[in-house]
């Protein structure tokens, strides 16, 4: 079953209609981007959180100290990474870890084998952006990583009107959504359901096609 994370949650209330729609997992971002949320606001929302609700923390070239004293605080359960981050550097953290990748030129990003990390997010690649960009890329990159046997999250441009066709072309373990599912910078609690509803409902198709019970 295809998992979704709502990511760059600012509120309670962006929290609770992500789960009451069906979430997965939620993003926090501890990295300068219009999304960006301290540790305090994060740790409070989390621990009203239902307990099977996986909550993520967004990095981009943190310090591992200051990385491991947020996850601590705020009691994370994994960690996703944008920036330069080296496979020692996700070693070392003994954590779950997320490793992102930007996708250009209908390419597997170069060095993607040599991250031995719970799963790898793949994002478009916009010079200077090391996330959230909105805009898609070429699936099939994704499907030749999946393909390989690598977890994948797909994230890059999705939105209500094309996850669906997303994961049917992909099958990717999950899907990563921020900015398409907002009005105004802030998560739009239709978008939301619409988004996580047509997700689910294209990764239960795949698993009927599959034979899966």
């Amino acid at each position: 079953m295809t998992k979704v994370k709502i990511c760059g949650i600012q509120s309670w209330g962006e929290a609770k209609t992500a789960v009451d729609c069906g979430a997965d997992a939620l993003g926090f971002i501890f990295a300068p981007s219009p999304r960006r949320i301290n540790p305090e606001a994060a740790r409070e929302i989390i621990f009203k959180l239902p307990p099977f609700v996986t909550t993520v923390g967004v990095f981009v070239n943190e310090p591992p100290s200051s990385l491991l004293k947020i996850v601590d605080f705020c009691r994370l359960d994994a960690v996703q990474l944008h920036g330069d981050e080296s496979p020692e550097y996700c070693c070392r953290l003994g954590l779950k870890v997320i490793k992102s990748f930007r996708v250009r030129e209908s390419r597997v990003p170069p060095g993607i084998d040599a991250f031995p990390v719970q799963a790898v997010l793949l994002d478009t690649y916009v010079p200077g952006r090391p996330g959230g960009t909105g805009l898609t890329f070429d699936w099939e990159v994704a499907r030749r990583v999946v393909a390989a046997g690598r977890t994948v999250i797909l994230a890059g441009g999705l939105t209500p009107e094309n996850v669906a066709r997303a994961v049917a072309a992909v099958r990717p373990y999950a899907v990563d959504v921020a900015s398409g599912v907002e009005s105004g910078g802030r998560k739009d609690p239709d978008k939301v359901r619409r988004f996580i509803e047509a997700a689910k409902r294209a990764g239960e198709e795949i698993k009927e096609l599959e034979g899966g019970n």
